[in-house]
């Protein structure tokens, strides 16, 4: 049986996600839609996002662990900010702009399961964004997400823990 890599060693390494939040948060800030809601994020902001992801695609734990965050705490930071779904749309196309721009891997294997990831999780940031309490318990474990995946309706199941 072959070893199947996952998607973050598929992806590349750390510098890849990097790579790719800094080129897409670069457009973001300049969007008529979306620069707005992103103005005042901070100077760390692109950092947690690469680490974030990167540790869902089977990264190391940086997110969690150097930058002290937790799934509970990535929901946390949607709570409230009322996103709409033409803004949810937008970057989504900011983002795989960006994944071709800075030469993302671009099979239709890896490209499925990362559009795949993108959609389920700004889905789920609309909806807590229109909540007033967040709804994870701290201790919720990180999502997991591979060359197939989905979790729901609306929960982490198994195949994401």
């Amino acid at each position: 049986m072959q070893n199947i890599p996952t998607l973050y060693e598929w992806a590349g390494d750390i510098q890849t996600f990097e790579t790719l939040f800094t080129t897409f948060y670069d457009k973001v800030l300049k969007d008529n839609l979306l620069g707005e809601v992103f103005k005042n994020m901070s100077s760390e902001h692109v950092k947690h996002v690469s680490h974030f992801v990167a540790e869902v695609f089977g990264g190391d734990k940086l997110y969690t662990v150097e930058d002290g965050g937790s799934h509970a705490a990535m929901i946390g930071h949607h709570i409230g900010k009322m996103l709409t779904e033409q803004k949810r749309q937008r970057w989504v196309q900011l983002l795989l702009q960006s994944a071709d721009e800075v030469g993302l891997k671009s099979d239709p294997e890896f490209r499925s399961a990362f559009v795949g990831y993108i959609e389920w999780g700004t889905r789920l940031a609309v909806i807590n964004s229109h909540l007033t309490e967040n709804p994870m318990d701290y201790d919720a474990p990180m999502p997991k997400w591979g060359w197939g995946e989905t979790g729901g309706p609306y929960i982490l199941n198994d195949n994401l823990q």
